[in-house]
C-alpha cells in the first residue's frame, strides 16, 4: 500500500485536477473544495477532499508518481524515536519514515530524502531543532516540507523561535498521539481510542 501526501498546496491541486492555480483558489474561495488555513495564511487541502470534489464534478485525477508520505523524525532519544516511528507504522495508511538522532544527520536526511514533514526535536547535540528548520526552509529544495516541533522543553521564548524559523506547530512531550496524528492529517488504525503518551 502507498499512501499520497495527506495536505497539498494549490499549486499540487491544480496539477492533480488539470487546471490553473488561480482556479483552484477561486473554488476554495466561493466553498466549493475545502481548505485548511496554515498559520502562515496559506491554503492546505486534504488529498480525500480534492477526491471528492473531482469525483462530484467529473475530473479525472493525475495523480503524482511521487506518491508515498515522507517522515523524517529528528530526537536524540532513541525511545522517542521507536515511539514516533510506532504511532506513525499504526496508521490506516502506510508512511515512509526515516530517522535522525541529531541535527547533522537530520540535515543530511533532509538533503537526500526529501521528507514532506519533519517532527524535529528541540534540544539535539551539535546543530539545534531550530537551527535545522531553518536550513530546511531556507533551501528552496526542501522549503516546502512541514516541519512540526516535538519536545519536552517547549517554553514561549523557544516557541516564538521556532515559529520564526518557519515550525509550523509545536507538540510539548509527553505527547497526546490523537492530536499528534490529527495535525500530520494521518488517522490511527486503532479501533479505540489512541493513547496518551
Amino acid at each position: 500500500m502507498t499512501i499520497r501526501k495527506p495536505y497539498l498546496t494549490p499549486t499540487e491541486v491544480a496539477n492533480m485536477l488539470r487546471v490553473a492555480t488561480v482556479t483552484v483558489r477561486m473554488w476554495a474561495q466561493k466553498g466549493m473544495l475545502k481548505a485548511e488555513v496554515t498559520p502562515g495564511g496559506h491554503r492546505r487541502y486534504m488529498l480525500r477532499e480534492v477526491k471528492r470534489f473531482a469525483r462530484s464534478h467529473g475530473i479525472a485525477l493525475q495523480l503524482e508518481s511521487d506518491a508515498q508520505l515522507r517522515v523524517l523524525i529528528a530526537d536524540d532519544e532513541p525511545e522517542w524515536i521507536e515511539l514516533l516511528v510506532e504511532i506513525l507504522s499504526e496508521t490506516e495508511d502506510d508512511v515512509v519514515i526515516e530517522t535522525a538522532a541529531d541535527g547533522f544527520e537530520a540535515g543530511q536526511k533532509v538533503a537526500g530524502f526529501r521528507p514532506h514533514l519533519v517532527l524535529l526535536d528541540l534540544m539535539m547535540p551539535g546543530i539545534d531543532g531550530v537551527q535545522v528548520c531553518q536550513a530546511i526552509k531556507r533551501d528552496p529544495e526542501t522549503s516546502s516540507a512541514r516541519v512540526i516541533c516535538v519536545s519536552g522543553f517547549i517554553d514561549e521564548e523557544s516557541k516564538k523561535r521556532l515559529k520564526d524559523a518557519g515550525v509550523e506547530r509545536c507538540i510539548a512531550k509527553p505527547i497526546d498521539t490523537t492530536e499528534l496524528l490529527s495535525v500530520i492529517g494521518l488517522q490511527s488504525a486503532r479501533r479505540e481510542v489512541a493513547p496518551n503518551w
